[in-house]
This record gives structure tokens, C-alpha cells and sequence, in this order.
């Protein structure tokens, strides 16, 4: 089992103000899951907005050349990686946040 360094303790609680380990760690894994969920939505968000659209219809229109810009610029294809990356990270932090609480 991995064990935690006295030292990385120490300052996980100093940092959240407690004497309990087990409560300062899951205060920050919650933390951490709440601000990784909350920042990834905001760039879907930003992309949703900025496209019209939902990933899912983005990925389908692109797949078909169905898009009002050209679907093999850069500009469209960083557009894609990036919501297709924040869509799936915000999928796993979510997952994990579920089984976390």
C-alpha cells in the first residue's frame, strides 16, 4: 500500500488546518475534483458557445464536412482536441467524484 511521506502530511494539514489526515485529504481530493470539473466546463461551455453546439453534433458534422469553417484547418481541428479532451476529462473527474462521495 502506498504510504504518505511525514513530511507531505505535515503540510496537507497545515494547509487545510486539521489534525486529522484522512479529513485533510478528502477536504483537498474533493477540492481539487470540484475545480478540475468546474474549469473543464467553462472550455465546453466556451466551445459550445463559440460553435453553436454540443461536442456530440460537433464531432458528427465534422466527421461529415458539415461545418461552417474548414473542417481540415487548424483552428477547427485545435477546437476538436480540446473539447474532445475536456469532455473526457470531465467525464473521468466525474466518475471519480461519484465514487468518491
Amino acid at each position: 500500500m502506498p504510504t504518505l511521506s511525514l513530511d507531505v502530511g505535515a503540510h496537507l494539514l497545515k494547509a487545510i488546518r486539521s489534525q486529522d489526515l484522512d479529513e485533510a485529504f478528502e477536504k483537498v481530493l474533493s477540492e481539487y475534483l470540484e475545480l478540475k470539473i468546474a474549469a473543464l466546463q467553462e472550455t465546453t461551455d466556451r466551445l459550445e458557445e463559440k460553435w453553436g453546439m454540443e461536442f456530440s453534433t460537433f464531432r458528427r458534422r465534422l466527421a461529415d464536412d458539415d461545418l461552417p469553417a474548414n473542417a481540415y484547418s487548424y483552428d477547427v481541428e485545435q477546437d476538436f482536441w480540446e473539447w474532445e479532451d475536456a469532455e473526457h476529462l470531465k467525464t473521468h473527474y466525474q466518475q471519480v467524484q461519484m465514487e468518491w462521495t
